[in-house]
């Protein structure tokens, strides 16, 4: 949430440093920019591919169907998309700020032999180049805790879906298990970052990538959050003990 700061500048957070509002998607464009290429290796390298389970239960509470319209926020390598055409879905756009992001699952798309069905789309979560009304499914995973205004991401979620539209949020979370806090923040503030630098030439992009999974709100605040935005049956689910968890709503 932003925060006025002495000369009236709205303020918001990267990771754990303050930054105006202006200058936010400039620089979490660069952390993206910097980590497309590896993006997907790094994933696996990280999560010893647990984030593959992770995303297979998100697309699994979806129940893709061929009548099923689907528009995948953030979603640039298109793991969530593929996931989607592979089990049943039959259209999917992707909507991703960062165009590196997006030319890297659009490779992956021609390797799969994804070529129909599919549209890939640079745009803002916070204004979303998307008709009011127009997609029966919206999912968002590992995306919305960059975006700058989190209210205003999930008002644009509203907004294109479609009445009796589901709306799917997979992301990192709180820890739900105490005895898991403290080798997960040795995990997240030592070897993250070492990885990043040893695997990736980038420490910063994967301390970041600590840092903004702390400032994101805990499920129940985000539930409230997801509920003031106006959608309805908001519920969550954690996955690994909380490391991700799921959140669940529809536009009615």
């Amino acid at each position: 949430m932003s925060v006025k700061n002495m000369n009236a500048q709205t303020t918001t957070h990267f990771g754990f440093r303050d930054v105006p509002d202006s200058e936010k998607a400039s620089l979490v464009k660069g952390v993206f920019d910097s980590v497309a290429s590896n993006y997907d290796f790094m994933n696996d390298l990280m999560s010893l591919g647990v984030h593959r389970l992770w995303k297979n239960t998100l697309v699994e509470s979806l129940r893709p169907h061929p009548r099923m319209r689907l528009l995948d926020v953030g979603g640039g390598t298109g793991d969530i998309a593929f996931r989607f055409l592979d089990k049943g879905g039959e259209v999917v756009t992707v909507c991703d700020i960062n165009q590196e992001m997006l030319k890297q699952g659009r490779d992956r798309a021609i390797n799969r032999g994804h070529l129909k069905g599919l549209s890939w789309v640079t745009g803002d979560a916070e204004n979303l180049p998307v008709d009011d009304h127009s997609v029966d499914a919206y999912t968002i995973a590992f995306c919305i805790r960059n975006v700058t205004h989190i209210d205003r991401a999930l008002a644009e979620a509203r907004r294109v879906l479609k009445p009796g539209g589901r709306f799917l949020c997979l992301e990192f979370s709180r820890i739900a298990l105490p005895l898991l806090e403290k080798p997960y923040d040795l995990y997240s503030f030592k070897i993250l970052p070492w990885m990043g630098q040893a695997f990736a030439n980038d420490r910063a992009a994967y301390q970041y990538l600590a840092e903004s999974i702390r400032r994101f709100p805990d499920q129940q605040r985000f539930a409230q959050m997801i509920t003031d935005a106006g959608l309805s049956r908001v519920s969550h689910r954690n996955l690994s003990g909380g490391v991700a968890a799921i959140h669940s709503a529809w536009r009615v």
